[in-house]
């Protein structure tokens, strides 16, 4: 028969043994889930500070750095010419000793603003100087031989040469245009404007239609015609007045009104006859029905 003793001593044994292993166990278990951590670290000691890890642990990604963009580089501004330098200051001087001058107008502020002044027009008198010297030596550059010259002798060669040209130019339109020429019998600028434009169609070949707002007679055009509506359509209200015209088109341009020089009729029908004239000035010319203009 057992002992009752020994098989309570027994007992007792198995059951710290098996309390000791499920501890190990724990204990293992606890040291392979954080190998890392300090107190299982003897090398580091317990008083080794560690930050936690993050929350997510290795599922979430990891952020990456800010990107730090390059800094743009300023725009390195050229070096300004010392001549230019020196102008602004000149400028800025004669500005602020002038703008003194005016407020305080004593003798001395303005006899320190009128030296400066005489400076500055010295100045600009020499840089005349040389600039007339360099138009003398260079043609191209020298404006008394460019378009109209300002020698008399000069001057009458020019005249003579352009006269010559705009009249054919005028000849060569009066192949399709015409002149109307609008007036009253009872105009006297009308009536010392006729011999003019009587001479005109004679000696540059483009024909003048007289136009009698009135209905009158005027010397120098026997087969004057009376208004058909056409000086109302173009709102004629002031007479003389002269409107180049071209018959199969309809358009009718303004030349001029009053009593105009021979010389200024050549540059005016000139001007309003060339490819860009009615870019200059677009509203200029007017398109009326052929009823009108026909001769």
């Amino acid at each position: 028969m057992n002992n009752p003793t020994s098989y309570s001593a027994i007992t007792q044994v198995v059951t710290v043994f098996c309390a000791l292993s499920l501890t190990v166990g724990a204990l293992t278990a606890s040291a392979q889930e954080a190998p890392s951590r300090y107190w299982s670290d003897t090398w580091r000691g317990w008083h080794f500070y560690e930050d936690p890890e993050p929350d997510g642990g290795e599922g979430k990604p990891a952020v990456p750095p800010k990107t730090v963009s390059p800094a743009v580089p300023m725009p390195v501004q050229p070096l300004k010419a010392p001549e230019l330098a020196a102008f602004e200051r000149l400028q800025k001087t004669v500005e602020e000793t002038r703008n003194i001058a005016i407020m305080q107008p004593t003798e001395a502020n303005v006899r320190r603003y009128m030296e400066l002044e005489s400076q500055v027009v010295e100045r600009a008198s020499y840089f005349a100087d040389v600039a007339q010297r360099v138009a003398w030596a260079t043609p191209e550059l020298d404006p008394t031989l460019q378009g109209r010259p300002v020698g008399a002798k000069a001057l009458e060669v020019f005249e003579k040469q352009q006269l010559t040209e705009r009249s054919r130019s005028i000849a060569d339109l009066g192949r399709d245009h015409v002149l109307f020429f609008f007036y009253r019998a009872d105009c006297p600028y009308c009536h010392a404007f006729a011999p003019t434009l009587e001479a005109f169609q004679v000696r540059h070949g483009i024909k003048v239609v007289a136009i009698g707002v009135d209905g009158g007679p005027i010397p120098g055009f026997p087969d004057a015609r009376a208004d058909n509506g056409i000086a109302t359509t173009l709102k004629v209200t002031q007479v003389p007045a002269v409107f180049l015209a071209q018959p199969f088109t309809g358009k009718i341009t303004p030349i001029g009104f009053g009593v105009l020089s021979e010389a200024q009729l050549l540059e005016r029908i000139a001007l309003v006859s060339t490819p860009q004239a009615d870019a200059m000035l677009p509203g200029a010319s007017s398109q009326i029905g052929r009823q009108f203009v026909l001769p």
